[in-house]
């Protein structure tokens, strides 16, 4: 490609027409700009006070829920609200809740990636790093709620004193599989992207210890070809051994509740709809990260609006796709001729827990609506709210989705209600707490943009390249 051509492709960038052709880093940034941009956030002797403030909030949320942890060991699952029949509560509904937020990550840096979708490069680094701290967060709950937790190995596919073994046809024992693969693909595939932007960093430090600590992690990266042919390659393997990942996971986790008996699981709609709501979910709260971090660390020329627009009209799909989920949801079950599922999907709408339904419904499908308009996919604060509404609909979605189902079963002599305690209350406050300090630590440490990944979509520079 010659000059005259980047000159044009350049100007073509910059159009008035935002919707069509609005560049992925605005003009005025070369390849050191954007170096300078990113490596100064790691660098920085001291972060911006607002990090420090959402740091302190959240570590203390982390502590108060390593406290909730400790109390439910050492006096039992009683202390959460579960009966008979409602053995699940704010347990599952959390699990279900992190693993479908760690899906938009995957599907960013994978899907995205195969399908060569140049807008990715300024959002995909941080979506990952929130695939891994979402998937920590959801891996906690399995391990928590099983009560006597000093006898979990007996899950292991191990042999042990008791003679036992997981059933190996459990949807509950594939979880276990499939969100461990899940993680460890997503934690080599965030890994190895950051392998070239910490060698960057590995030669900016000034001061020996960082040095060696950035040289250990960046695992002797030069910059030679043959370094940029293997990353190419393994790179290119991962994005392709995490795609069918981020289809199969939550497909999994829905089989937890459509390979059973009870009404309003029983249906095979499950796979797609859970997998339609953990992108729609997961986008979300990369919108929720994305907005205050482009602000607060100075982003914005990498960060683009179209950036945000890009991911809105990903939101409004899949939202709209939720919506319609909810609505078959009504039709199978009258159109099924069972009594049974028929009064479960009545009693969301208008039973005890009427009021979690129709915040869910709102949240999931009213408020992103409002990016049918562009000037509120343009607007920061709008965005903001809208993502945040979706991540408190979505968690209502497994909350609805769980209770209101064992809650009301076949029986109505076994039928019972569910109220949380604060020790759950507490316990969910806590696993955000903890999300968050894993995301403000690498936030501090290190890159949150994929300097390498930009530079590659900007125009060629037309002098020395400056590093």
């Amino acid at each position: 490609m010659g000059v005259a051509t980047l000159e044009r492709v350049s100007r073509d960038n910059t159009s008035a027409d935002p919707s069509v052709r609005a560049p992925l880093v605005l003009p005025g940034n070369d390849y050191a700009s954007v170096t300078d941009k990113v490596c100064r956030i790691v660098e920085a002797q001291r972060p911006p006070k607002a990090w420090y403030v959402a740091f302190g909030i959240a570590a203390s949320l982390t502590c108060v829920l390593g406290a909730m942890i400790v109390y439910l060991i050492s006096t039992g699952v009683g202390v959460w609200g579960l009966n008979k029949p409602v053995s699940w509560g704010f347990d599952i509904t959390n699990f279900v809740f992190w693993v479908g937020i760690g899906h938009a990550g995957t599907l960013i840096s994978a899907i995205l990636f195969l399908f060569r979708q140049k807008w990715r490069t300024g959002i995909n680094r941080f979506a990952e790093a929130m695939t891994i701290f979402a998937v920590v967060c959801a891996l906690l709950f399995p391990g928590i709620h099983v009560g006597r937790i000093w006898l979990e190995y007996w899950i292991a596919p191990l042999p042990n004193q008791m003679n036992m073994w997981p059933n190996f046809r459990s949807p509950l024992l594939w979880d276990f599989f499939a969100v461990g693969t899940y993680f460890t693909v997503s934690l080599c595939f965030w890994y190895m992207g950051m392998i070239p932007d910490i060698a960057t960093i590995r030669d900016r430090a000034t001061t020996k210890v960082r040095q060696i600590a950035y040289g250990i992690a960046a695992l002797g990266w030069t910059g030679s070809n043959r370094h940029w042919h293997r990353y190419e390659r393994a790179y290119l393997l991962l994005a392709g051994l995490a795609t069918p990942l981020v289809l199969s996971v939550h497909s999994i986790v829905s089989f937890d509740f459509a390979t059973s008996m009870l009404p309003g699981w029983h249906a095979t709609i499950f796979p797609p709809y859970f997998v339609a709501g953990a992108i729609f979910g997961g986008f979300a709260m990369v919108l929720l990260l994305a907005v205050p971090c482009r602000a607060w660390f100075g982003l914005k020329d990498v960060i683009t609006p179209r950036h945000l627009e890009n991911m809105c009209k990903i939101l409004l799909a899949t939202g709209m796709m939720v919506g319609y989920a909810y609505a078959i949801e009504f039709f199978i079950s009258w159109y099924s001729g069972n009594p049974a599922e028929g009064f479960v999907f009545i009693n969301r709408a208008f039973g005890p827990y009427a009021w979690a339904y129709w915040t869910m419904v709102f949240c999931n499908v009213v408020t992103p609506q409002v990016f049918w308009s562009r000037r509120a996919r343009s607007n920061p604060w709008v965005i903001f709210g809208v993502a945040a509404a979706v991540n408190v609909g979505m968690w209502f979605e497994r909350f609805v989705i769980i209770v209101t189902t064992l809650s009301r079963d076949f029986l109505p002599s076994s039928w019972n209600s569910y109220t949380p305690t604060w020790v759950e209350g507490l316990t969910l406050a806590g696993s955000f707490g903890l999300f968050f300090t894993l995301f403000l630590l690498f936030l501090r440490f290190l890159p949150m943009v994929a300097m390498a990944e930009v530079k590659v979509i900007m125009p060629a520079p037309r002098g020395p390249v400056r590093r």
